[in-house]
């Protein structure tokens, strides 16, 4: 996965970026970056509006969320925003000069540390279920066929136990009681992967994400993404992959992305670690509504006295539905780990 999304010729690394393959929040609509720029805004506050505002995209594609952020911000804020795209890919050659581009993220932050689809994309190793316990899946780079393999280590094995218990299907467990706890791993494969014996190891994620959290000195980092929780892991996991915005198996090949679903609240106990302060997690429907994202339809009374106003605000409304749907980008989850702030003072009521 590694080398299928940041290799030479990784996914992410070559190409026309994400963009060109699936549709984000930030490609969706400005309404998108009108609400993260209100969040900046109250971190701005929250910390005395320094002379110098961070705001760094982790995993941020070719510069799209910065660059509407920077078009949106007042000119009092724009004058001492400090905009930070850290992304693997080369530079865009149209990309604003104001906006610094790197591979890793800088230390000292005082700001906005934004992971919008980020931690989706940090590889994993995936795990299945057995009646000897966790094996880690193995696949083939290039056909993408899989076969049972080793267990996995202690560390992804304490993680696996605590924060995705296992759920084998009956299937699994009638077939081991009546073949024997010696029964050959890999012909339980295709019961595990339908029947939801399927485990996606967040260690990687978790350290990821403690780290961006450890880069920031006062602010507040702020991860956005599809996610689930303990008492909801999806039973056959959600590894997959796509590409010129279809969904296609997760061949790590480089010719499509592979992503999986965040473990948030693994994440978010990591990063909790780090900051030492309590965090916020809620969908992004209720994050973009208490940002100001409205998805109801505007008066009919406003059509009649400013039929343009009235477009403009049937439109506004149209994106902030599709961004707010529960059934689609709305699903997302909005993770508020404040670093060195009071957690109310950067969340918008």
């Amino acid at each position: 996965m590694e080398r299928a999304l940041y290799g030479p010729d990784g996914f992410f690394v070559s190409g026309a970026g994400p963009a060109a393959h699936f549709r984000t929040s930030v490609h969706a609509s400005p309404v998108f970056a009108a609400c993260l720029l209100r969040q900046l805004e109250t971190v701005d506050a929250a910390l005395g509006h320094p002379a110098r505002l961070d705001v760094v995209d982790v995993g941020a594609g070719r510069g799209e969320l910065l660059r509407a952020l920077l078009a949106q911000a007042a000119p009092e804020l724009a004058v001492r925003l400090h905009p930070v795209a850290v992304e693997r890919s080369a530079r865009p050659p149209d990309l604003p000069p104001e906006i610094d581009w790197r591979p890793d993220i800088p230390e000292g932050i005082t700001g906005l540390l934004l992971a919008t689809e980020w931690l989706d994309n940090v590889p994993l190793d995936v795990a299945v279920h057995t009646p000897a316990g966790w094996r880690l899946l193995l696949v083939d780079p290039r056909a993408g066929q899989e076969t049972v393999g080793p267990a996995p280590s202690p560390t992804d094995t304490t993680w696996l136990t605590h924060w995705w218990p296992p759920a084998p299907s009956p299937m699994i467990k009638e077939f081991a009681a009546a073949e024997g706890p010696d029964q050959d791993t890999n012909s339980l494969i295709t019961d595990a992967s339908q029947g939801g014996g399927r485990g996606e190891i967040g260690v990687g994620r978790d350290l990821a994400w403690a780290e961006a959290v450890g880069k920031v000195a006062r602010g507040l980092a702020l991860a956005v993404d599809y996610g689930h929780l303990r008492d909801s892991r999806p039973l056959d996991g959600t590894l997959t992959g796509y590409r010129g915005g279809r969904q296609v198996p997760p061949v790590p090949d480089g010719s499509c992305d592979v992503t999986a679903h965040v473990a948030m609240d693994s994440v978010a106990s990591a990063g909790e670690r780090v900051a030492r302060c309590a965090y916020s997690l809620v969908s992004q429907r209720e994050a973009l509504r208490a940002l100001g994202a409205d998805g109801g339809r505007p008066p009919l009374s406003l059509a009649s006295r400013d039929p343009a106003g009235y477009l403009r605000a049937l439109a506004a409304a149209s994106a902030a539905a599709e961004l707010t749907d529960p059934a689609g980008l709305g699903g997302h989850l909005w993770l508020r780990q404040p670093v060195g702030v009071a957690l109310d003072a950067v969340v918008a009521r």
